[in-house]
């Protein structure tokens, strides 16, 4: 598995907006498009007000194709179902922390578990939320729409949370990514990039393009 520093700029289209009657082909088109990982929502309803897929759906992807699997639990009890998620083969398991949970002890099952861990915020969520846990982190991820659905339009009021973050990496010498994930296509990719995200979810600018290979470059090249 190849590994990525901060430096990097990772694209990673968002399964949710994804044709789901083709799943398997639409993540071999995603890999074959160019995607550095695969970013997949999980949604259960209470969290927030849609549902979407379980392990189940992740361990099929991880035992048919070969990408880095983000895993994003949107969920209000990830420490109940951690190891679930674990066991289906996530390469990176990321928790919020408006989230019902311990989330240090939850952050430390995941990298004990040998899986790459991340904490998500909200846009109402100051970045002061995270910063305890910056230090136990291999990615924060700061969301640029109110998570739920797919197709809302990036929040720009949410880039000071992620070069707040990046300061806060170079002055404390740490080496988490930061990711930011909603709305992001070629015009706002380089707003996030500038102010110091470097991995990118995007769903519907890469999944619903006609030619997904020339999307991703774009927000690559952006």
């Amino acid at each position: 598995m190849k590994h990525w520093s901060y430096s990097d700029r990772v694209i990673a289209p968002s399964l949710l907006a994804a044709d789901f009657t083709r799943i398997g082909e639409e993540t071999t088109r995603a890999s074959q498009s160019g995607a550095d990982w695969l970013h997949l929502d999980v949604m259960d309803g209470h969290f927030v007000d849609n549902i979407s897929f379980g392990p189940a759906i992740i361990q099929a992807i991880d035992l048919s194709h070969d990408l880095f699997l983000d895993v994003h639990l949107m969920i209000s009890r990830p420490d109940h179902y951690l190891d679930r998620f674990i066991q289906a083969g996530s390469d990176l398991i990321t928790v919020h922390a408006e989230a019902d949970h311990d989330v240090s002890k939850t952050l430390t099952r995941i990298r004990n578990a040998g899986v790459k861990a991340g904490l998500a915020i909200n846009p109402a969520t100051p970045l002061s939320a995270a910063e305890p846990y910056l230090d136990q982190i291999d990615l924060l991820l700061v969301m640029t729409v109110v998570p739920g659905f797919g197709g809302q339009s990036f929040m720009l009021e949410t880039m000071p949370k992620v070069e707040q973050a990046a300061t806060w990496r170079t002055e404390r010498n740490l080496a988490y990514h930061i990711e930011v994930d909603g709305g992001i296509d070629p015009e706002t990719a380089p707003i996030a990039a500038a102010a110091g995200a470097n991995v990118l979810v995007a769903g519907s600018s890469t999944f619903k393009a006609s030619d997904m290979a020339a999307a991703i470059t774009s927000i690559r090249e952006a």
